[in-house]
């Protein structure tokens, strides 16, 4: 059995709500959050699988826990355009943690989401870091790449947030899964809101393994697949990003998927 808790723990380190259980745990919060609230999750065991909700309108998130307790910090004023105007809004909650069946966890999907990734995501993954974020904004950061949102035909607040790379031709973006996976797609959805968009014409990947691939893509709004031998991964790296000729020096990332399983090296 594993204990699981959920707290919710505003800006001076106050406890505003707990529930403590075994295996699955609920907690309804009946107040509207305040800014520096924060949500923590903390587990008897680590190196584990979970589901978790942190809202009901977010979804929940399958992710792999490497450390006891966690923290997702709720987002407020900018930060808050990137994701649904109903997400954390009111004053009723429910928010639940579970462990992850096994039916779950063997089962081939994409490992790449995860629509708790933040900037701060500390100890559970799929985790993002990228070298640019155009203008540092939150309608431009990598998280919003795995938020599962697959909107591409704008740009801007949700349901329009992407990767965003501020014209920048070194950008790049790490994918960290925190575990060994085995994986043999990646599915892109690059931005297509155009004339406003350029498009990437070419684009590379660097695995944890050593071993790269290269793809050429074409001008489209529709997903680009990329079907490779399965490789045992910890992390990828998008990188060596070619925008075509088109006028305007705008390309980006709306969602990147990775299809795999889980490696039974873990």
């Amino acid at each position: 059995m594993v204990e699981l808790s959920l707290k919710i723990i505003n800006k001076d380190g106050k406890v505003q709500a707990e529930n403590i259980d075994q295996d699955e745990v609920f907690l309804v919060y009946k107040h509207a959050y305040q800014e520096g609230d924060k949500i923590v999750i903390t587990s008897s065991e680590k190196d584990i699988y979970l589901l978790a909700q942190v809202d009901d309108a977010l979804g929940s998130a399958f992710i792999y826990l490497t450390k006891n307790e966690i923290t997702y910090h709720i987002p407020f004023a900018e930060k808050r355009i990137s994701y649904s105007p109903k997400v954390f809004c009111g004053d009723l909650h429910s928010l639940w943690v579970r462990v992850a069946t096994k039916e779950e966890i063997e089962a081939y999907k994409n490992l790449a989401c995860n629509v708790m990734d933040q900037h701060e995501a500390d100890g559970f993954y799929p985790h993002t870091i990228a070298n640019v974020e155009t203008r540092g904004e939150a309608v431009f950061a990598s998280r919003n790449a795995i938020d599962g949102v697959r909107v591409n035909n704008s740009h801007g607040p949700w349901p329009y947030q992407s990767w965003g790379i501020n014209r920048q031709d070194d950008a790049k973006m790490r994918l960290e899964f925190g575990r060994k996976v085995l994986i043999d797609k990646i599915v892109l959805y690059t931005r297509a809101d155009f004339p406003h968009d350029n498009w990437w014409k070419e684009v590379s990947f660097l695995f944890s393994d050593g071993s790269k691939l290269t793809w050429e893509l074409e001008k489209s709004y529709k997903p680009h697949v990329i079907q490779f031998d399965k490789k045992e991964v910890e992390w990828l790296e998008f990188y060596n990003l070619i925008k075509s000729d088109d006028p305007s020096p705008f390309p980006a990332l709306t969602q990147i998927e990775v299809y795999g399983v889980e490696s039974n090296k873990n």
